[in-house]
């Protein structure tokens, strides 16, 4: 128990628990929009540095709204409609649900605050049937 942390993304859609048939209080789960690995390092580093978890869980979804839009669309957005700049961030939308799954995984496979020997899985969420599928790991690996 606890030795797993879960990045997923925040749609309510989700169960991250029982998506992976896991008990309540088995995993870290840090959800962010569209599960991205860039914006949840901080909260891995912290999971297995002072928390313990030794494995790491990548999970996006099938239907994600980080597949609708790009960063310009959505700067223009609050601009319009905020009046605000928002051209600092990097909002990290996606157009293909498998590499982003294999970009993130190997971000974090990369990343010297994660160490070497941790496994780094990545999966897909289908949202209408509830089914996990790994991106393959010989694919993640070569991201």
């Amino acid at each position: 128990a606890r030795r797993v942390a879960n990045e997923t993304c925040m749609d309510a859609r989700i169960d991250p628990a029982k998506a992976l048939g896991l008990s309540d209080g088995d995993a870290h789960v840090i959800r962010n929009a569209g599960g991205r690995a860039h914006e949840a390092l901080r909260s891995l580093v912290i999971s297995q540095q002072l928390l313990g978890t030794r494995e790491v869980v990548v999970i996006h979804h099938t239907d994600c709204g980080m597949l609708t839009f790009s960063d310009d669309e959505l700067r223009v957005k609050v601009r319009v409609e905020l009046g605000a700049d928002a051209s600092h961030i990097a909002f990290l939308p996606f157009k293909d649900l498998e590499q982003s799954v294999r970009q993130d995984v190997a971000y974090l496979r990369a990343s010297p605050l994660i160490p070497e020997d941790v496994p780094i899985r990545g999966f897909v969420y289908d949202v209408r049937t509830g089914a996990v599928s790994e991106v393959g790991a010989e694919e993640t690996a070569t991201a």
